[in-house]
């Protein structure tokens, strides 16, 4: 389990391909406290830790995980969210999060507000994937308030803090993104869904 409060942006410094697998080699502050076995989340995606180093580690992403996030999107060079999982009886300070990512979306808006920022996304609208206004919602493993829901697509405002230390201030028009929906709310919709 994760929080979605990024500790660091990693950067990508290799990438590999393997039959279907992608094997990613991230250079990170985080990689001296590693161990291999250890879960990690990658832009909101849960990864092992199979090799590490003082200053870099490596993770493998299978097909199934490619097929379903914008793993598949980075080059080398990129930056990436990372945060470890989060361990008992510390503060919750973002909310419950799988790394487990449910779809992509694309932004759609990104300005500037008299320094905040103001982003907007769309995805493919499915009655499992509810956001709700002040709801909370994953993006690239980002924990975010919902300020703007509907049907098929949501806003969130940034503060300068998310965005100078994030992957927020690479986002343009355009730039997927990892989603994972509130779990309570993805058990909601699961439950009050009619069966056939």
């Amino acid at each position: 389990m994760f929080t979605g409060i990024i500790e660091t942006v990693g950067k990508v410094l290799r990438l590999e391909r393997e039959q279907t697998n992608l094997h990613l080699e991230i250079e990170s502050p985080l990689s001296a406290s590693l161990k291999i076995d250890q879960s990690l989340a990658h832009n909101g995606v849960c990864l092992t830790v199979v090799a590490c180093s003082e200053s870099h580690y490596t993770v493998t992403a299978i097909d199934e995980t490619l097929q379903k996030t914008n793993l598949n999107d980075l080059k080398v060079g990129d930056p990436v969210n990372l945060e470890r999982a989060m361990q008992l009886g510390a503060r919750l300070d973002g909310h419950l999060v799988q790394g487990h990512v449910d779809t992509t979306a694309t932004c759609v808006k990104a300005e500037e507000r008299d320094g905040s920022w103001w982003f907007s996304f769309e995805y493919e609208a499915r009655p499992e994937w509810v956001t709700i206004e002040k709801g909370s919602i994953t993006v690239d493993g980002t924990s975010l308030t919902v300020v703007g829901s509907k049907e098929d697509g949501f806003s969130v405002a940034i503060i300068p803090y998310t965005y100078e230390n994030t992957r927020f201030k690479h986002y343009q028009v355009g730039t997927r993104v990892n989603l994972e929906f509130d779990l309570i709310g993805k058990y909601v919709a699961r439950l009050t869904r009619p069966t056939s």
